[in-house]
């Protein structure tokens, strides 16, 4: 498992069991002597914050020009469940992921999860500057696009817009609040057939309507694709 783990990450594991530790989900985990099952899901939730923080800096340095709402719409993307659970499949993860095969399709997020967990024991045991390099190197920009993924960033207002006209439904977008005397954060409420739907938050009623119009198109289970 050893030789995997270097194919994936370029680096030989220090401590193995890390990264065992890493494609072990809650399914087939013991619990250990604290009491805790000795799957992922710890790893998991720093890998995930690691992660995030690494695409983030990336973007802010590649786009030095496009506001935050790009950036935070573009880093969503790379990181999102789905993305995480192709890129898993991509680099050969699956094939080390250990859950209860019985119950299979109820873990659609396994591999995605699995790969955060991975970043995060790849940064327990080679440390954060090795982990940005593992990170850029390896995952982001081997297997994404940017300009793929620039061309297809969504606009939300727009989204929710098109939909509303092809539902014959009446769509507002209603400044609420001005938070704070000269702090510029704006509070937009979609309005959908005179019903509040989401609130949205912003420094500018632009970033305001867009971040109000994508909570809408989520509370409404409507698809981006």
């Amino acid at each position: 498992m050893a030789r995997q783990f270097k194919q994936i990450t370029g680096k030989q594991p220090i401590n193995l069991a890390l990264y065992s530790q890493a494609v072990r989900h809650s399914s087939v985990a013991k619990k250990n002597t604290g009491g805790i099952k000795d799957s992922y899901e710890r790893l998991e939730y720093l890998g995930d914050a690691i992660l995030g923080m690494i695409v983030a800096e990336l973007l802010f340095q590649k786009f030095p020009f496009k506001e935050e709402g790009f950036l935070t719409e573009l880093r969503s993307r790379i990181v999102s469940r789905e993305s995480l659970n192709n890129l898993a499949r991509k680099i050969g993860l699956t094939t080390l992921v250990q859950y209860h095969q019985q119950r299979g399709p109820r873990y659609k997020s396994v591999y995605g999860d699995a790969m955060e967990a991975l970043v995060g024991a790849f940064y327990l045991d080679q440390g954060f500057s090795s982990t940005k390099h593992f990170v850029i190197k390896k995952l982001i920009v081997p297997h994404y696009d940017f300009d793929e993924l620039v061309s297809t960033t969504h606009n939300h207002k727009s989204k929710i817009i098109e939909w509303s006209q092809k539902e014959n439904r009446e769509i507002e977008f209603e400044l609420i609040e001005e938070k704070g005397e000269g702090s510029g954060q704006f509070v937009i409420q979609v309005i959908i057939d005179g019903k509040p739907v989401k609130k949205g938050f912003g420094f500018n009623k632009k970033k305001a309507e867009q971040d109000a119009a994508r909570k809408s198109l989520q509370e409404l289970n409507i698809s981006e694709s």
